[in-house]
C-alpha cells in the first residue's frame, strides 16, 4: 500500500456484527420467517428478500433469552439518546428478549444491518413492542424501524443510522458520530465548535460521515476485504453530502465544498474507542471555531447559527444570471493568475459547470489542475453528479469554459474570492446556484 502525505491508511475490521433486542413478556408468539413474511408490501423486495435469505444462513441468528442471561441495558444512556419512561418501564417489566444478530463483512450494502433490523422489527411488529437497536443505544418502534431500511432503489437516509451527539468542553462544544462502525469506519469527532453553531455543525458532521462512509466503501469494494482503506487528508464536503445524508437527494445544491483535514486520534486505552478527528486544513491561522464558523457559511449563508440550517437549491431569477455574468468577465482573469502562479499558497481554484439533463442543466463544482487552453479546463470533481453517474467527487473531469457559471477561490475560511451565485444566495435570493438555461452561458 502507498503511503503518501496525501492519504491517511485507515483500518479495516475483518468482520461486523449487529444486534438488535426485542423485549417480551412471555415467549414470542410466532417465529422469525412468519413474522418476516407478514413484512411482504411493507418494505422494498430487495430487503424483504434479504432478510428471508438470512434468516436461512448461518450469519443470522435469533434466539429468545430470559432477561438474566442479558447484560443489564444501561436506562441513563437509553434516556440519554431518546428513550421514553413508557419505553423503558416495558423494558423493566419484560420477562424474555428476542435477540437478532446477524454477521457480515464490511462493505456496501451492510447486509447484517438491513437484515438484523427487518428481523427485529417484524418480530416487534408480531407483539406490539420496540426493537433495541444496541449499538445505538436506541428504543425504535417497528415503523420507525422499517422506515430506515433501504427503499426500492437501496436508498438509506444516513441520519436514521448515525446519530451525532455533542457536548461541552472548555474550548467550545464536542462532536461525534455514533454510528459508523457499524459499517466499519471509525467515528469522527471535532472538538472546538462555537456554542451557536451546534443545530449547523450537526449537519457539517452528517454530510462528513456520507462523504467519508462512500470513500470508505468505495475502497473495500474488492473480492478481499483490505486490511486498510487510504481516505483523503482533505475531505471536501458539499451541501449535496448534506442533502443526501439528510434523504433529499433531488435537490440541486450550489454551495462551494468546503475542506475538513483528516486525523487519526488513537486511544491511549484499550477499551476506548479511536477517532477520525475533523480539524481546519494546514496552515490555517487563529482559532479551529473560526474556521467551523466559515465553514457553516460557506454551505448554509451567512446567518447559518441563528437557526436550523435550510439547504438552499436551484430556481431561475435576474440576481442568479447577473451573478453567473460577473463570473464569466472573470474568467479570463483568474486564467491569467493561475498560470501565473499568482494565487496565494494553499489557494484552491473551483469552477461550476453545468451538466445538460432533460429537465435543464445540473451544476456541480470542480477543482481547477490545469488550464491548457482558454475553452478547456483540467479538473477533479468536488461535487457528486445527480444525473450522471461517472462525476463523483475526486474523479477527473474535463470542463467546457462556455459551460462555467462561476468560480471561487478557497482559502482556510472558505471563499476568499468569487462564488457570486453564492453571494445571491446568501444575500436571501432563492435563486439557487442555476442560472435558467437561457443564461447558463453567460449571455
Amino acid at each position: 500500500m502507498l503511503i503518501t502525505d496525501d492519504f491517511l491508511p485507515v483500518p479495516v475490521p475483518e468482520s461486523l456484527t449487529a444486534t438488535y433486542l426485542v423485549p417480551l413478556t412471555g415467549l414470542p408468539p410466532t417465529s422469525p420467517r412468519r413474522a418476516v413474511e407478514a413484512l411482504a408490501g411493507r418494505i422494498a423486495e430487495p430487503v424483504h428478500g434479504l432478510a428471508r435469505q438470512m434468516l436461512d444462513s448461518p450469519l443470522l441468528s435469533v434466539d429468545t433469552r430470559s432477561m438474566s442471561e442479558f447484560p443489564r441495558l444501561p436506562p441513563d444512556l437509553l434516556t440519554a439518546f431518546g428513550a421514553s419512561p413508557e419505553q423503558l418501564a416495558r423494558l423493566g417489566e419484560a420477562t424474555h428478549l428476542v435477540v437478532v444478530q446477524a454477521e457480515y463483512r464490511p462493505g456496501w450494502p451492510p447486509a447484517h444491518e438491513w437484515a438484523a433490523r427487518a428481523v427485529a422489527a417484524a418480530m416487534a411488529d408480531q407483539v406490539g413492542g420496540n426493537v433495541v437497536d444496541v449499538f445505538g443505544l436506541q428504543f425504535l418502534t417497528p415503523e420507525a424501524a422499517l422506515r430506515s431500511l433501504p427503499d426500492e432503489r437501496g436508498r438509506v437516509r444516513l441520519v436514521d443510522w448515525v446519530l451525532v451527539p455533542y457536548s461541552s468542553d472548555a474550548d467550545g462544544l464536542w462532536f461525534t458520530t455514533k454510528g459508523l462502525r457499524r459499517f466499519g469506519l471509525m467515528e469522527l469527532q471535532v472538538q472546538g465548535v462555537p456554542d451557536h453553531l451546534t443545530r449547523a455543525w450537526g449537519a457539517v458532521m452528517t454530510g462528513a460521515a456520507r462523504r467519508l462512509l462512500r470513500t470508505f466503501t468505495d475502497g473495500i469494494a474488492t473480492e478481499e476485504v483490505p486490511a486498510f482503506v487510504q481516505l483523503p487528508v482533505l475531505a471536501t464536503i458539499t451541501g449535496h453530502d448534506i442533502a443526501v445524508a439528510y434523504g433529499s437527494p433531488e435537490q440541486q445544491v450550489t454551495t462551494a465544498p468546503v475542506l475538513l483535514r483528516l486525523e487519526l486520534d488513537p486511544a491511549t486505552d484499550p477499551d476506548a474507542d479511536s477517532f477520525l478527528s475533523l480539524r481546519p486544513p494546514a496552515g490555517h491561522t487563529g482559532p479551529p471555531g473560526r474556521y467551523f464558523a466559515a465553514v457553516c457559511a460557506t454551505l448554509f449563508g451567512a446567518g447559518a447559527g441563528a437557526g436550523q440550517p435550510d439547504i438552499q437549491y436551484a430556481r431561475p431569477g435576474d440576481a442568479m444570471a447577473r451573478a453567473v455574468a460577473t463570473a464569466r468577465e472573470g474568467l479570463p482573469a483568474v486564467r491569467r493568475r493561475f498560470l501565473a502562479g499568482d494565487l496565494s499558497d494553499g489557494t484552491q481554484l473551483v469552477v461550476k459547470y453545468g451538466l445538460p439533463t432533460e429537465d435543464g442543466p445540473e451544476f456541480v463544482w470542480a477543482g481547477v489542475r490545469s488550464w491548457p487552453s482558454p475553452d478547456r479546463i483540467v479538473g477533479t470533481s468536488a461535487s457528486d453528479a445527480t444525473t450522471d453517474p461517472t462525476i463523483r467527487i475526486g474523479a477527473p473531469v474535463v470542463v467546457a469554459a462556455a459551460e462555467v457559471v462561476d468560480w471561487a477561490l478557497l482559502g482556510d475560511g472558505g471563499v476568499i474570492e468569487g462564488g457570486w451565485t453564492q453571494a445571491v444566495l446568501d444575500a436571501g435570493h432563492r435563486d439557487g446556484g442555476a442560472p435558467d438555461a437561457g443564461h447558463r452561458d453567460g449571455g
